[in-house]
């Protein structure tokens, strides 16, 4: 376990143990996982005098299994608090069929190279809820989200990185249709646009209620975005296919 995950478990665990045995009923627990793929990654960096490259076209990106997990808390019957840990690591691989300047290393044409590209999350959301009864059910807020980004490329004797950890403000949505009494549709995400860049991470699922306490799902989830500055000019697309379980305490 390592000090991300650790931090991030003794928080839900004190969160526990502060709040009232009453309000334990309004707490839910959300595990995902599932496969994820990359789309596009496209990356220069600097962001003015870097060469563009693409680690899922001029390299290879490998799927692999990723894990998500969500505490959230809700109070006064329409509003909703909740903590998102968020993790995940892609590696590529390949020869470069041309030169690629990045992070102040030059990489000659014909070099096999490692990359790495690493995206960890780190939300916390609130949300209010417009409409609670009835067969749809919808709700807003905004999103506070750290990230924690990596973009390392090692080979022919050279290894250069890009770090950033920065503050993006995200908007909320989620909705929810009950297609019957035990299925239901799902759509939720963050997501905002701007002149320096944009971030969007949706999910659409169909919800299976297994008991009063548990909530399957099965879905695919989108994640897109990037900036693009005299820093850093990278743009990734990500492809999940999903599979989550919430349980309510």
């Amino acid at each position: 376990m390592n000090g991300s995950t650790r931090t991030i478990a003794l928080t839900a665990a004190c969160l526990l143990w502060l709040l009232p045995a009453a309000a334990w009923s309004k707490l839910h627990l959300d595990v995902e996982s599932g496969i994820v793929g990359s789309g596009y990654n496209d990356v220069r960096i600097p962001g003015d005098t870097g060469t563009k490259f693409s680690l899922s076209e001029d390299l290879s990106t490998d799927s692999r299994v990723f894990f998500r997990a969500r505490l959230a808390y809700e109070f006064g019957g329409r509003h909703t608090l909740s903590a998102l840990y968020a993790p995940l690591t892609l590696r590529a691989s390949g020869t470069l069929g041309d030169r690629v300047d990045f992070a102040g290393e030059r990489f000659a044409a014909g070099t096999y190279v490692d990359g790495t590209y690493t995206f960890n999350s780190y939300r916390l959301t609130y949300r209010y809820a417009l409409r609670t009864d009835g067969r749809f059910r919808a709700g807003v807020g905004f999103t506070a989200k750290i990230r924690d980004a990596v973009v390392k490329v090692e080979g022919g004797g050279l290894r250069a990185e890009k770090t950033n950890v920065g503050f993006v403000p995200l908007l909320n949505f989620r909705l929810e249709w009950a297609l019957s009494d035990r299925v239901g549709l799902l759509v939720e995400g963050d997501g905002l646009a701007a002149p320096q860049g944009r971030a969007e991470d949706v999910l659409v699922a169909l919800l299976f209620d297994v008991t009063d306490r548990v909530r399957a799902r099965l879905g695919y989830r989108i994640v897109e975005g990037g900036a693009d500055n005299d820093e850093v000019y990278t743009f990734a697309l990500l492809n999940y296919a999903s599979a989550g379980v919430t349980v309510s305490f």
